[in-house]
């Protein structure tokens, strides 16, 4: 049996249509989402075209398998990476594409002149394994806040 080809290549936001099925089916089945193709277009795209954003592309024989995007954010005396979302396609999870895609996207971050990676995740398990596996640790002096509206 042939070995999977795996490549990577700067996500554009043409590629959104391209990632709505499994961006929509992981996350409304692995984490109890309600995203439509409306949504989670807007959400990519939001994403992508807004000031600094930046996404890269995991294709596995030719065919999307995974991506991640977030955005360039500058404070006084450095530049960090917001990641936003890293996903893989369901039926490809277990193999360490998420593992890859994650490395080759913080080559590339550093690359253009970030100083490191941000991000929020899932509190359970299989987050923190992943995260931990890759070498990222609680922040120390920032506490995620959040305030909901009543409906």
């Amino acid at each position: 049996m042939d070995k999977a080809r795996l490549s990577f290549r700067e996500m554009g936001l043409f590629d959104a249509e391209a990632v709505l099925p499994f961006y929509i089916g992981y996350y409304n089945a692995c984490e109890d989402g309600q995203w439509t193709e409306d949504t989670a277009g807007r959400r990519i795209r939001q994403v992508l075209g807004m000031d600094g954003g930046w996404g890269l592309l995991l294709e596995e024989d030719g065919e999307p398998a995974g991506f991640v995007m977030g955005y360039f954010k500058p404070y006084d005396d450095l530049t960090s990476f917001i990641l936003e979302e890293i996903v893989i396609a369901r039926a490809r999870q277990g193999r360490g594409l998420g593992s890859r895609l994650l490395a080759e996207a913080e080559r590339r971050v550093q690359e253009r002149g970030a100083a490191g990676v941000e991000l929020s995740s899932v509190n359970d398990e299989p987050h923190r394994r992943f995260y931990d596996r890759a070498g990222y640790g609680d922040a120390k002096n920032f506490v995620q806040k959040v305030k909901w509206f009543p409906e």
